[in-house]
């Protein structure tokens, strides 16, 4: 449930402090208090729920809208295309580590997303971060665009198996998690070198 927003004086729409306490967002944050103190007691787990209380109102949340199916089949499918893609490019970055003498060509590469979503956008973002040998540089919320550091990509061709390889990620994603899959059929441009 997202908070209730209301305007202020000085044009800015902000969530309700009363309604800023969102279930899921206190729990969450009571869980991660509790771990990072590394014991569960009484007085531990209260003490989690009072500072994610404090957090929340001080600190209010934008409204989240999270509109997720899980499919267990492309679901079961995505972490075992990830695991492997794990497993794959690790030994690609310890080959490229331990080879003497060739150089590295690395690049920024764009990749702009077909899904309008911010849960798929940070979804994807993480998920090609934790593989090896890219990370992200930029997230653009308002374009849905990633801009990603690629270890030893080599040419041209390179760069566009590894655009490729995002966009399958984002469509493996939104297949086990999304509500809707219609869009992914529509392809946008390449936008190599545009900024907008």
């Amino acid at each position: 449930m997202s908070p209730r927003l209301r305007t202020r004086r000085d044009g800015q729409v902000r969530p309700t402090r009363h309604r800023a306490l969102q279930p899921p967002m206190l729990v969450w944050l009571t869980v991660v208090w509790v771990v990072l103190w590394g014991q569960v007691s009484l007085v531990t787990i209260t003490g989690g729920f009072v500072v994610a209380c404090i957090s929340s109102l001080v600190f209010p949340l934008p409204p989240l809208r999270l509109d997720v199916r899980i499919r267990l089949l492309p679901l079961s499918w995505l972490v075992a295309r990830f695991v492997a893609d794990v497993v794959t490019s690790s030994v690609q970055v310890a080959w490229v580590v331990l080879r003497p003498g060739r150089p590295l060509r690395n690049a920024v590469v764009e990749v702009k997303l077909r899904t309008p979503s911010d849960f798929v956008l940070t979804l994807v973002a993480e998920m090609t971060c934790l593989i090896p040998g890219s990370l992200v540089v930029e997230a653009r919320r308002s374009t849905h665009t990633l801009f990603l550091h690629v270890l030893d990509v080599g040419d041209a061709a390179g760069v566009e198996r590894f655009r490729q390889g995002v966009l399958d990620q984002e469509a493996r994603v939104v297949k086990a998690l999304g509500s809707r899959v219609d869009h992914l059929g529509h392809t946008l441009p390449s936008s190599e070198g545009e900024h907008p």
